[in-house]
């Protein structure tokens, strides 16, 4: 039976377990302002930021922030992992001027006789008095069951003992992990409705790994057998798969149980790119609510179904997380899809223009995935000023380039009604498609233009594989022209700009 719950804490452990993850460590500054945007910003209920005694680094990070979070009334919020170790982990907590410790005992049977080589009441007794030494200090004591997913299958009477032994002990939270991310959401709505049934009067904690990919859907069963906090990380960082992905959490809860969340969605994708880019993990494109690509249509159908009735669209709005949705230009674009394009750009295109456009669009697509909004005006300009001259046309064209080697290309022309073949080196590829075109032209008593400015642009932000937008400017009898080229390749943007040129000498001719 599913216990109702109205508000779900969320406690955010990216700076914790997190740092768990291959290859990423914060520094102290770095953490400090993950911190800050977490609790202030984001608005999460409480913040796992470190692990006691691990470096003095870590140290001055962790009294660096809680001396912040002081000022701010926050420092309640700020935990820190500490271990059985009577005062050494309480000490380092206090001593970094911190509040709360999370101290991770063993949360099973297998765990506490083979690692620990100890029974439960031997670890019981040091479990006890850490948390009386933490608790005479000021500390407030959270107690993670660490590795109690296997210790609840495999010896469940272990973990009631546990529980019943530490009742009374002035612990806050119990904190039940998925260490290893076993879990299926049924096998997570059973245990922990069990345990909610058993101790009805405990808070307790869910912490979820995403071994499976379950760690979401685990969090969502957790809530609905009544767990009232849920421990997450931003992008999903942590160990070998990670945690449970706080901005997937966050939206499922709200969406699927009508469960409230106190963060700012807003906030989510701010916050998601702060920490991509200090942890240096990014996320992909198509990562539920963050990923650059996720409020992006890309069939040319959804596009025109939107146009028509929001026909695709879902309660995960952009807006709701202050982002926007767009159209992606490509192979599969339709005419809806260029007119929301051209729409949000406000470009007026009469029908003939257009379907022009879209045509050219569709071509570049079978040779660049997506067309990218800052790649339109570049391909509406060169459109627009593209005259149907079509003396010369390059059938095909292929380029040789390496260091310190000569250049080479073979082209495929054809000039009016004949088809020439003939090749060209040069220094670099363009050169050599020009050495190439001078043999073809020749034939034609046709005399090159003097070459005097070359310019390459990509739109603004741009990636590598963005259009780039080629402008040669050519000295022809004592008068300049200019012209254009737009392809993906560098090179083949200076060969569309030369040969516009040759048409447009040839038309004047």
């Amino acid at each position: 039976m599913t216990k109702q719950v109205l508000t779900v804490e969320l406690m955010d452990t990216t700076l914790r377990d997190g740092e768990q993850t291959q290859g990423v460590s914060f520094s102290p500054a770095e953490k400090v302002s993950i911190a800050k945007a977490l609790l202030q910003k984001l608005k999460v209920d409480r913040i796992e930021v470190a692990s006691a005694r691990v470096s003095e680094g870590e140290k001055k990070a962790v009294a660096q922030l809680n001396q912040w979070a002081t000022n701010e009334a926050l420092v309640d919020r700020i935990e820190v992992l500490g271990f059985v170790d009577h005062t050494r982990s309480v000490d380092w907590i206090v001593e970094a001027g911190g509040k709360v410790l999370n101290l991770l005992t063993k949360g099973s049977l297998k765990h506490c006789s083979e690692q620990l080589k100890k029974t439960l009441d031997e670890h019981l007794v040091e479990v006890k008095q850490t948390i009386e030494y933490a608790k005479i200090n000021g500390l407030k004591v959270n107690v993670y069951l660490e590795d109690w997913s296997n210790g609840y299958k495999d010896s469940p009477d272990y973990v009631y003992e546990m529980v019943t032994k530490l009742q009374g002990s002035g612990i806050h939270h119990f904190m039940l992990p998925d260490t290893l991310g076993v879990m299926s959401p049924q096998e997570v709505f059973d245990s922990l409705s069990d345990m909610t049934n058993r101790f009805p009067d405990l808070k307790f904690d869910f912490h979820g790994h995403n071994d499976y990919g379950l760690a979401t859907a685990n969090a969502m069963y957790a809530v609905k057998a009544g767990v009232s906090s849920i421990h997450c990380t931003m992008n999903c960082l942590g160990e070998r798969a990670g945690n449970a992905s706080l901005a997937e959490v966050a939206v499922v809860l709200q969406d699927k149980l009508n469960i409230a969340v106190n963060i700012d969605e807003k906030e989510i994708h701010t916050l998601s790119q702060l920490v991509e880019s200090f942890s240096g993990k990014r996320c992909a494109d198509n990562t539920p609510i963050v990923g650059a690509d996720v409020f992006t249509q890309t069939s040319g159908i959804h596009a025109d179904g939107d146009k028509k009735g929001g026909l695709y669209m879902s309660a995960l709005t952009p807006e709701r997380f202050a982002r926007c949705r767009s159209y992606a230009l490509g192979k599969m674009s339709g005419k809806a899809s260029l007119a929301k394009n051209l729409e949000a750009m406000d470009i007026d295109l009469d029908s003939d223009q257009q379907q022009k456009l879209l045509q050219r669009i569709v071509r570049l697509g079978d040779q660049k995935a997506t067309i990218s909004a800052d790649d339109l005006p570049f391909i509406i300009a060169d459109l627009l000023e593209r005259n149907e001259y079509n003396y010369v046309e390059l059938l095909n064209c292929s380029i040789n380039s390496g260091l310190e080697l000569e250049s080479t290309v073979s082209i495929r022309v054809r000039v009016n009604e004949q088809i020439y073949k003939t090749s060209g080196s040069g220094n670099g590829g363009f050169d050599a498609f020009i050495s190439a075109m001078k043999k073809v032209l020749d034939k034609e008593q046709f005399i090159f233009p003097e070459l005097i400015d070359y310019q390459l642009r990509i739109p603004p932000g741009g990636k590598t594989n963005a259009l780039t937008e080629c402008t040669v400017t050519w000295l022809d009898n004592g008068e300049q022209l200019t012209t254009r080229g737009v392809n993906a390749n560098q090179v083949l943007a200076g060969i569309g700009a030369t040969i516009r040129m040759i048409n447009l000498k040839m038309h004047t001719k």
